[in-house]
């Protein structure tokens, strides 16, 4: 059985305190088959890992988490950012436009700074033909939720819609990286986005993270980032990215 974390931000997000080789260095000592850095509406992060990965053995789908305006999701197998405001149907389309499907992260949480997908948005997603091709997957088990409910209402929500389940780091700092994953039959990208097919994937959980843990370990990494300067790898646009 195969392990992914498709649900991790890097310092390329403006929340995010991790580099990006840290993250994969970090993936290939859990053992983790597959990644997705899912920086929020930066996707330079994911192509930067996709270009590192195989010097570290370590599968990678191309990724950004999106703002949408009902709220966030992640599009993967993407290498072209997609703007953020957009209605989620319009969303959906774009990443269908090139190859990729969509997971709703952290869905129905109402948490600080959290800006989540309702039941009702994606129930409406999943009974249109066109959206439901897309929308593959709910993240049923998010490792960094400060409100751990949701992801037990996430949870009802993928069972009474039937999708497949997804569980995820979330990670801002690079030691939360692998705390939720999500267990597929096979190793490779293709198996993966075949078992979210067949609904044949299974949430790992790492050891839980109190709140006081998941924020102050943040905030202490994240004075790290800025004191060091690291935000200034995220000014210059490398050539391979394209709007």
């Amino acid at each position: 059985m195969g392990l992914a974390d498709l649900h991790i931000h890097s310092i390329f997000s403006h929340d995010g305190t991790a580099t990006v080789p840290s993250i994969l260095e970090r993936a290939r000592q859990l053992g983790l088959d597959i990644i997705a850095i899912t920086d929020h509406d930066v996707i330079r992060g994911s192509l930067l890992a996709a270009e590192l990965a195989p010097q570290y053995g370590v599968h990678v789908i191309p990724g950004v988490e999106i703002t949408t305006a009902e709220g966030d999701v992640l599009a993967l197998s993407v290498r072209k950012l997609i703007p953020a405001g957009l209605s989620l149907m319009e969303t959906l389309l774009r990443v269908g436009d090139q190859g990729g499907f969509c997971i709703a992260p952290h869905p129905v949480s109402d948490g600080p700074r959290m800006h989540s997908l309702g039941a009702y948005t994606i129930r409406r997603a999943l009974c249109d033909r066109d959206a439901a091709r897309i929308l593959i997957g709910v993240e049923t088990y998010n490792a960094m939720l400060i409100d751990r409910s949701s992801n037990d209402a996430a949870w009802v929500l993928a069972e009474r819609c039937d999708v497949a389940q997804t569980g995820s780091s979330d990670a801002h700092v690079v030691d939360a990286v692998g705390l939720g994953a999500t267990i597929f039959p096979g190793h490779t990208p293709e198996q993966l986005v075949a078992a979210l097919w067949a609904g044949a994937t299974r949430v790992q959980k790492g050891s839980e993270w109190g709140a006081a843990h998941v924020l102050g370990s943040w905030a202490a990494h994240y004075l790290l980032r800025n004191m060091k300067g690291i935000t200034l790898q995220r000014e210059a646009a490398p050539a391979w990215e394209s709007a």
